[in-house]
């Protein structure tokens, strides 16, 4: 009992302390003008090499020893999969106000380029780069995993950041809002047959069938007129309720062969709007602020990976390729659109945060093999290199276009002869 009740202090103490990372990484990052999740994603992921860097490998063995990172494992899966609820909730409950055609376009073009800029960073991986970056996985499987990586478009922080720059009502807002929760549900689509294709084809198209079933089903009973007036009476409960059932079926697709995530977002899918929408907020944020030691787990992987072999060729490569296919393919899409220049570079560049939805991406691609240690740093710098571009890139955009209203229209001079 006693070394039970010594186990529990040492994760609650070691828990309590991640949260403290994060919160500080937080403030960090509002002082610097970055998305709060960028400083979250740095001070979650940098506490192991830190520890390593103070006391060593014994030191690191002290303060995370097996007994305690199972757990922390446990805490953080439990974290992501409550907050990814609410992210598909709010992916399928989500309004943009605007036409199909312009959505369509901005949306084709935010997403087909990345895609193809991911297929090409993945041609890169297989043929030109080396056994550590390639890894051992299957290359279809590897192939679509890369693809996937380069198209995701963060939804939460592209959210976060449109309210902080109170651009939520301005065209360029509501286009990359509308584009970004079609994309992301097509990636987090794919990601699931990237996974299931390490494991088997027919497996995975039956796991995929199953939840499709449960998302159908669940959506109906929940709609029901006794279940909505028991959400709207009870919230709280309805949460609960709510969070078990994620739980339940994230971990269940996990051990059959899936990623947690898509049980995660099976259930979010299948909770309708309305009054379950504020028995499923609160989940969300208890997921939110568990997610941190979801960070400091993919922070041990990295810290592991060879210090002699840092992937610099695959980390230019990869972060080249996102900002061509985002930025440059949000800006096609978006003059298709019929849309003037400043609202497509603005779209572009916000189509570009990637955040902390990439990074759940690249951790479920790692766990399952997908990814090499090497492709995965190169990857996760990736993410942090174009959402932290995000902040800057739109501020030079604002300060160029109030130049440009500023500056009068030039008399053109007169020829000789009277003639202007």
């Amino acid at each position: 009992m006693s070394d039970l009740l010594l186990r529990a202090g040492h994760v609650a103490a070691v828990l309590a302390a991640v949260l403290i990372a994060a919160y500080l990484g937080r403030r960090a990052a509002r002082a610097t003008r970055q998305p709060e999740v960028i400083g979250e994603i740095l001070a979650g992921i940098l506490v192991v090499p830190a520890v390593l860097a103070v006391g060593g490998a014994s030191g690191l063995a002290g303060v995370l020893p097996a007994g305690v990172v199972s757990p922390l494992k446990v805490l953080g899966q439990i974290g992501l999969v409550l907050f990814l609820v609410g992210v598909a909730h709010e992916l399928r409950h989500g309004q943009s106000g605007l036409g199909a055609r312009a959505v369509g376009w901005v949306t084709a073009g935010s997403f087909v380029p990345a895609l193809l800029a991911g297929l090409a960073m993945a041609a890169w991986v297989l043929l030109a780069a080396g056994p550590d970056v390639r890894g051992t996985a299957p290359a279809p499987a590897l192939v679509l995993m890369v693809a996937v990586a380069l198209s995701v478009t963060a939804v939460p922080v592209l959210a976060r950041i449109l309210e902080d720059r109170r651009m939520v009502d301005s065209p360029p807002g509501k286009l990359a809002m509308a584009a970004a929760v079609v994309t992301d549900s097509a990636a987090w689509l794919l990601l699931v047959v990237a996974v299931g294709l390490s494991g088997g084809v027919l497996v995975s198209l039956i796991l995929l069938a199953i939840g499709v079933a449960v998302t159908v089903v669940g959506r109906i009973l929940l709609r029901g007129k006794g279940p909505t007036a028991f959400a709207e009476r009870f919230p709280k409960v309805s949460g609960l309720a709510v969070a078990a059932l994620a739980l339940l079926v994230a971990f269940q697709f996990e051990h059959w062969g899936l990623t947690a995530v898509f049980g995660a977002f099976v259930v979010g899918l299948a909770v309708p709007g309305g009054p379950w929408t504020a028995a499923v907020r609160p989940v969300m944020q208890v997921g939110r602020l568990l997610v941190p030691v979801f960070f400091v787990v993919a922070g041990m992987g990295l810290a592991n990976a060879p210090r002699a072999a840092a992937p610099w060729a695959a980390i230019l490569i990869a972060t080249a390729l996102a900002i061509a296919g985002k930025v440059g393919g949000g800006y096609l899409g978006t003059r298709l659109a019929g849309q003037d220049r400043r609202t497509a570079i603005t779209v572009g560049v916000l189509m570009n945060t990637r955040g902390l939805t990439e990074i759940v991406v690249l951790q479920a691609g790692y766990s399952a093999g997908l990814l090499s240690v090497q492709l995965f740093l190169a990857l996760v710098v990736m993410a942090l290199v174009t959402t932290a571009m995000t902040g800057p890139l739109l501020s030079l955009i604002e300060r160029r276009a109030r130049k440009s209203a500023a500056v009068p229209p030039q008399p053109v001079p007169d020829l000789p002869g009277g003639r202007p």
